[in-house]
């Protein structure tokens, strides 16, 4: 390998997904010179082997399962989906796993693209090591931003023998998959695991889902969540096993075969594990500035890395939410941040919800689950509230009973939380479980963030007849109990 040059610029941004395009975003917009470094595609984990493929497979199974609901429509989609029609509009939405379009995004803010693996090699600097060779050495006058996301989390060995052999899916494998497995396995029960079973149960695969621990399915969300979900699944046909570890995996021929700590053997032609994510930070250089490799990266509320004024960790790295939006809004800080530290601004914005300051990953990260019923939620579940303190309240309704939701489909359920602060009167979290919920949640975000009193929302009319009419019936169940 031979070193080409070294080049110098104002930010130098490690990992091109929506995270790191964000931060370059935002710092050539103001009109900082600005480097970003991608390993692999452009793009992303959220644009090839996450967000972006899963909806893609998911969105059929969801309007089927809406159409379904509705007599007249109901007769003419009882046959199975086109698998290879699903999977072919999945390739469209990635783009074919190329990423010409998101480098033209990327030259069109004008920032340069390096290719290669980024490494720090010290404070304020960055080498490349190019594809074809040859190394370059980015300098940084005023930041770096490791934006490199995280990694599927697998069982280390000796934990689970014959991990290896087998070629285990993980969240990339299950949203590329170019066939649908006549058996799948998957080993969690968080978010990756339910969406993922929903699409390839419906896709035509006999899905078996082995859960460790009693908690259940989505055990970050309102218990009502994961139960909802997980007997919807069951109708769909998906065997669920919860307090159940997986002891060893074998591959015997095309089979894979997992035993259990119980004894049970079961068995699948392919086998995913959604155990959890983990930090791409183990080759990225951290030791050569005081850090330890493979660790999540601590940071302030502006995302600058604990103890260095120029280093900043934005997006999964640094652990506080790993959602692409979540990381795409702390990008959106970051940026801001980095460039008032640039020109010189004496004092940021630092107080919650100041320009400088990412508060929503503490008080109100949104999510969506995209399963049959949808599970979305944001701010603080009942449990979470009381454990931080505060006096609150859990209001609850049945969606069943908002005359939009009768009309979404017939034999709607849902069900519908919000948990009320009794001594500030505000929102803290609402959760809302049922088809269609998605769209739902960023009324409810908006009431979070803005921490708008319970008096105000009783002016906040809700259209009628729609499923946005349950807020009425929260409120009104605030009121009389």
């Amino acid at each position: 390998m031979t070193q080409s040059e070294t080049i110098a610029y104002d930010v130098v941004v490690i990992g091109a997904g929506p995270v790191g395009e964000n931060v370059a975003d935002r710092t050539r917009a103001a009109g900082l010179s600005t480097a970003v470094v991608e390993s692999e595609l452009v793009g992303g984990e959220c644009s090839y082997w996450a967000c972006m493929p899963s909806k893609a497979l998911l969105r059929p199974v969801l309007a089927r399962a809406d159409a379904r609901r509705l007599p007249g429509v109901s007769p003419l989609v009882r046959d199975p989906l086109d698998a290879p029609a699903v999977l072919a509009r999945r390739d469209e939405y990635t783009s074919h796993w190329k990423d010409d379009g998101q480098v033209r995004w990327v030259e069109s803010i004008g920032a340069d693209l390096h290719r290669g693996q980024g490494r720090l090699s010290g404070p304020r600097t960055v080498e490349v090591a190019a594809p074809d060779g040859t190394r370059r050495i980015l300098t940084a006058r005023h930041a770096v931003a490791v934006c490199t996301g995280s990694a599927a989390a697998l069982p280390g060995l000796p934990g689970l023998p014959g991990l290896a052999e087998v070629r285990p899916w993980t969240s990339r494998e299950a949203t590329s998959a170019e066939s649908v497995p006549g058996r799948l396995l998957v080993v969690g029960g968080g978010v990756v695991a339910v969406e993922m079973a929903t699409a390839w149960q419906a896709l035509g695969s006999r899905v078996t889902m082995l859960v460790r621990g009693g908690g259940g399915l989505l055990a970050r969300m309102e218990p009502f969540a994961g139960e909802l979900v997980a007997e919807a699944l069951t109708e769909a046909g998906v065997d669920i096993r919860t307090g159940t570890s997986v002891e060893s995996v074998a591959r015997e021929g095309g089979t894979v075969v997992a035993v259990t700590d119980t004894g049970d053997r079961f068995e699948a032609d392919e086998i995913l594990f959604a155990t959890g994510r983990v930090p791409r930070t183990g080759d990225i250089g951290l030791e050569t500035v005081g850090l330890e490799p493979g660790s999540w990266l601590t940071v302030d509320d502006s995302l600058r890395v604990d103890g260095h004024d120029w280093l900043y960790a934005v997006g999964d790295v640094n652990h506080r939410a790993l959602l692409t939006h979540q990381g795409k809004y702390q990008a959106r800080i970051a940026g801001a941040a980095i460039a008032a530290r640039a020109s010189g601004v004496p004092v940021l914005e630092s107080d919650p919800w100041g320009a400088h300051a990412a508060t929503a990953d503490h008080d109100a990260v949104p999510q969506v689950v995209f399963t049959d019923p949808e599970a979305a939620s944001v701010g603080l579940s009942l449990a979470e509230a009381e454990q931080a303190g505060h006096r609150v309240r859990a209001v609850d309704v049945d969606l069943a009973t908002v005359a939009g939701a009768s009309l979404y489909g017939d034999g709607y359920k849902g069900r519908a939380r919000m948990v009320v602060d009794l001594e500030a009167e505000i929102i803290r979290g609402v959760t809302f479980v049922g088809p269609g919920v998605g769209e739902m949640i960023h009324s409810a975000t908006v009431a979070v963030v803005g921490q708008v009193p319970i008096s105000r929302l009783w002016h906040a009319v809700p259209s009628y007849p729609t499923i946005s009419e349950v807020w009425l019936r929260l409120l009104e169940a605030y009121r009389d109990n």
